[in-house]
């Protein structure tokens, strides 16, 4: 069983939680605040149950709907097929996305009593955000692009830095809309293999509503929006210019978007690609975070 939970958790896409809280924490010690480890942790525990409810959600719901019975799977897209092999295990399924959903809800409540309870501002619509993606925010195009962004941008990075700062500052909501922009790319790339079976389940996501080709277009949009919103941080002084570290992870780029645009509409030969833009959306943030590392040594050096 626990093979079949690990499955249904997406333990390999966990990465991304553990990224995006280091970027919040790397901010907050940054700009001066003292870390306190336990609370890190306690930060980073909320945040993985947070992305496990979700995946165990979306699989449970996925496989409830029939749509893991139309998908064909790639790496990153279609499910983890856990629950097709294993039907039985559908009520584990369940019950792993019901505990980490409430293990998420206490420990943000523990948080809030024992630190600031204004980043409940942030967990509560966390929390619907949870369990309403699978089965309500995918019917409404504009909603289902900015979700997971929201998720892991705004909630995630945001309400961590809130909860290790105390505060909000202008880097912390930087870092938040790039991120945003970043994980609301991944989740659309990763659409463009299951739109065919998502249309046949009710599901109306970007590609399905104007296509792969122009949903490819609204993908480099907001790929070139991220950076030109980094280097307008760094030119007005909220984000520290080591922060250009970032900028490295351009020539993926080279690569990505011509396959991107040449693939569109055949999903079978996107894969390579879509583990590029899966690779960009870990290295941005950490060569952000490695700009911040080195800016706050520096600074602390002087």
């Amino acid at each position: 069983m626990l093979k079949q939970l690990c499955g249904v958790a997406r333990i390999n896409f966990l990465s991304l939680t553990l990224v995006c809280i280091a970027l919040a924490a790397g901010a907050s010690w940054q700009a001066g605040f003292v870390l306190h480890y336990a609370t890190l942790a306690l930060v980073t525990a909320v945040g993985l149950c947070a992305h496990l409810s979700v995946n165990a959600f979306n699989e449970y719901f996925d496989f409830k709907s029939g749509l893991d019975f139309l998908t064909e799977r790639t790496p990153f897209s279609g499910g983890s097929g856990t629950l097709v092999r294993y039907p039985m295990a559908s009520t584990a399924a369940l019950t792993l996305a019901i505990v980490s959903l409430l293990l998420t809800i206490g420990g943000g409540l523990y948080l809030s009593y024992q630190l600031n309870w204004r980043p409940l501002m942030l967990g509560i619509p966390g929390v619907v955000l949870i369990y309403t993606y699978t089965q309500y925010v995918n019917r409404w195009p504009l909603l289902c692009l900015l979700a997971p962004g929201i998720g892991f941008g705004v909630f995630m990075i945001l309400g961590s830095y809130w909860v290790l700062a105390g505060s909000v500052s202008a880097a912390a909501w930087v870092l938040a809309v790039i991120m945003l922009l970043l994980v609301s790319n991944l989740l659309l790339l990763n659409q463009f293999p299951d739109a065919d079976a998502d249309r046949r389940v009710g599901r109306r996501h970007l590609p399905i509503v104007i296509g792969r080709r122009r949903s490819a277009s609204v993908y480099t949009l907001l790929l070139l929006l991220s950076y030109l919103v980094l280097l307008a941080a760094v030119a007005g002084g909220i984000l520290p210019r080591q922060c250009l570290l970032a900028l490295l992870s351009l020539p993926l780029l080279i690569k990505l978007l011509p396959g991107l645009f040449r693939y569109a509409d055949k999903p079978k030969q996107l894969t390579p690609y879509l583990g590029l833009n899966a690779l960009l959306c870990h290295l941005y943030p950490l060569l952000l975070l490695a700009g911040l590392i080195w800016a706050g040594i520096g600074h602390k050096a002087l």
